[in-house]
């Protein structure tokens, strides 16, 4: 689903959908001013009409493209939208047809007469344009105000998805975009919470069946709480789920919306909101322990507030059209009621011995001469890092070898490592190593 049209080379097969509306535009210019039509350009719109089919069949281009298949009104009408976007002579096009429009983009009602549609079908293209429809629903088409003659916008989204071009959108206010790469294979987990993430990603990816062909309630987000120790990879995890979507991941900052003054916090969170709502991105909201912990008792004023002000972000991130997830590394010190709302928590462990030495062999870079003592799996039974602290340790040996002109060694490494170990603020002692100790050059012995 996440794959761009440009990477499965489909972009060049869609050539038939934009080369039928440019013929049908210019059958309807060409009737418009009284001319009548040969066998040529009908055989020739015959032919396209059975190309442009193709495209649409179950397993065709759009299909792959999508992930979904839609009915032949909608495809019409995504193929108009689209159209101008990529394929600008239609817009030239388009705007000559509609007199008196600066604007390149079909309107329902240029469509109506392009397609040469009667009665019934211009009901179905009603429907079809409907907020409930399955072209806004699933937020293929934009449409700032309702009406027949209202231009019809492809989302940004999918003209990044189909050309292949990264997706710019703004950040929200208050939130900054997480850029990561990253895969499924890139994970390092047991996979019963490898599953768990995976079925995060149904809620978002299965909602039109189970809301829209089977009835099931409406909800927000959704929402998930990811929890664990520092570095056990809960934002990289955020950012595979995004990357899946074919999204943005945007992080957060609350210090930059929260104020001492009352009611901006919740002006400054409904802004937040109101411009990611309904758009193609995650919102990862950090440190949720700071704000859902347990309710204390209303000693003062500000604390009635600060109550206020929390239930007002859960009621905004319940109400959020867009998937939002929450990261804490203190789990316990979040309110039970909080916690009972969300649609999933999964626990983010440290790594055990196999899945250091995984990352390990993983974060050492790839290129880098190795010394043949440099064992991923002693790596990974030696000291219990966590992920973000081998990513540090891999690249803070490969520095200390490289500045050295030499391959890297379980002394660079164990020195790394010593490194990361004094990060955590408390006293190190060199069996803190395990096996790596006897490694660990001299002159640190001496710092300790």
């Amino acid at each position: 689903m996440n794959a761009s049209l440009a990477d499965l080379s489909l972009l060049p097969a869609l050539d038939a959908e934009w080369r039928r509306l440019d013929l049908l535009a210019w059958c309807l210019a060409k009737g418009r001013r009284g001319e009548t039509f040969g066998d040529e350009e009908i055989g020739r719109l015959r032919q396209m009409q059975g190309e442009v089919q193709a495209l649409r069949e179950p397993g065709g281009a759009w299909e792959t493209a999508l992930g979904f298949g839609l009915g032949p009104v909608e495809y019409d009408v995504l193929a108009c939208a689209l159209g101008p976007e990529l394929e600008p002579r239609l817009g030239w096009s388009f705007q000559n047809l509609q007199a008196g429009s600066a604007q390149p983009w079909a309107t329902r009602s240029l469509i109506q007469e392009l397609l040469a549609l009667d009665a019934s079908q211009g009901q179905q293209l009603r429907r079809a344009l409907e907020p409930g429809g399955a072209l806004r629903r699933r937020r293929l088409l934009r449409i700032e105000q309702e009406g027949p003659y209202q231009p019809i916008l492809p989302e940004p989204w999918l003209v990044a998805r189909l050309t292949g071009r990264p997706l710019d959108l703004p950040p929200p206010p208050g939130a900054t975009l997480v850029r990561q790469q990253a895969d499924w294979d890139d994970l390092i987990l047991p996979p019963g919470r490898m599953a768990m993430l995976r079925e995060f990603l149904l809620w978002i990816e299965q909602r039109d069946t189970v809301v829209g062909l089977w009835n099931g309630q409406r909800v927000g987000g959704p929402v998930a709480l990811f929890t664990g120790p520092s570095g056990t990879g809960k934002t990289f995890a955020a950012g595979v789920i995004a990357g899946a979507l074919g999204w943005q991941l945007y992080r957060v900052d609350l210090g930059r919306l929260v104020s001492k003054y009352v009611g901006e916090t919740e002006e400054n969170l409904n802004r937040l909101f109101d411009a990611a709502h309904g758009q193609p991105m995650v919102l990862q909201f950090d440190e949720a322990d700071a704000l859902f912990a347990k309710r204390g008792e209303v000693k003062e004023a500000r604390d009635r507030y600060a109550n206020m002000e929390v239930s007002h972000l859960l009621t905004r991130i319940e109400a959020h059209d867009g998937p939002c997830i929450l990261t804490t590394n203190l789990r316990k010190q979040l309110d039970a009621a909080f916690t009972r709302r969300f649609q999933l928590v999964v626990e983010f462990p440290r790594p055990d011995a196999g899945g250091r030495a995984e990352l390990w062999s993983r974060l050492l870079p790839s290129r880098a001469p190795l010394a043949p003592e440099v064992d991923t799996a002693f790596l990974g039974g030696a000291v219990a890092l966590t992920g973000g602290s081998i990513r540090n340790a891999a690249l803070h040996a490969a520095y200390l070898a490289a500045g050295r002109g030499e391959a890297i060694g379980l002394a660079h490494i164990a020195h790394a490592v010593w490194r990361e170990l004094g990060k955590e603020g408390r006293e190190t002692n060199p069996q803190d190593l395990g096996p790596l100790a006897v490694h660990l050059p001299k002159e640190l012995f001496d710092e300790h």
